[in-house]
Parts: structure tokens; sequence; C-alpha cells
């Protein structure tokens, strides 16, 4: 219904990244550039994008700057990991894969998101 208003999107294209409330706050959900573009504040969502990919290139610079130090230095560096997955090789394909490794589903159940980095 009203899907010419909506650029002719599917009812369940225009759902896809609607906020779920208990989710990480890492979720892509949240993303506030995301959510100034959907309410039609487009200068301020550019802006808003401009500053997250600012931070993520400085943490990633934060990152390597760890890394090369701890090379120079000879001391074990520990890089980063996502919390919920963690590189395998299929057994069928033999790729590299990203595997779910749990603690997502509990982090929900308790609404205990401490492990999660400060990405927005």
């Amino acid at each position: 219904k009203y899907a010419e208003n909506m650029y002719y999107f599917s009812e369940l294209a225009l759902t896809l990244n609607a906020p779920e409330s208990g989710t990480a706050p890492t979720d892509s959900r949240w993303r506030p550039d995301q959510r100034l573009m959907e309410n039609g504040r487009w200068d301020e969502a550019n802006a808003e994008k401009q500053r997250l990919e600012e931070k993520q290139r400085l943490s990633r610079k934060r990152r390597e700057a760890e890394a090369a130090r701890a090379t120079e230095d000879g001391t074990p560096y520990d890089p980063y990991k996502p919390l919920w997955f963690e590189r395998k090789k299929d057994p069928v394909t033999q790729e590299m894969a990203h595997v779910y490794k749990g603690g997502y589903w509990e982090s929900k159940e308790k609404q205990d998101w401490s492990l999660c980095p400060d990405i927005f």
C-alpha cells in the first residue's frame, strides 16, 4: 500500500532497516547517519557519515600503530577480533569464512553489551 511514495519498495524492503529494541549498540540499524537519512535530514546525515568514517579511520590507525609498536618492542600483540565470529576454514569449500562462535544471544538475553566497542 502506498509503495509509490516509498520508491516502490516492498513492505519487506521497507522494514529491513527498522530499529529493533534490545539489539546490540553495534547493530547497523542504530547507525546515526542512517537514522538521519531515513528521516529526510540529508545534510546532517552526510555530515554524520563523514564523522563516522573518520572515527573508523582513526580507530584503524590506532590499531596499526599498536601493532607496529608491539613488533618493534618484540611484545605480543593481540589483533582485533570480532566478538561473535571467528575465521575458520569451511570444511566443504575449503574457503576461509566467519563462523558464529556464540555469545550474542546470551548478551541479548541479559542485555549486557559491555563487550561492544563504541563504533558510532
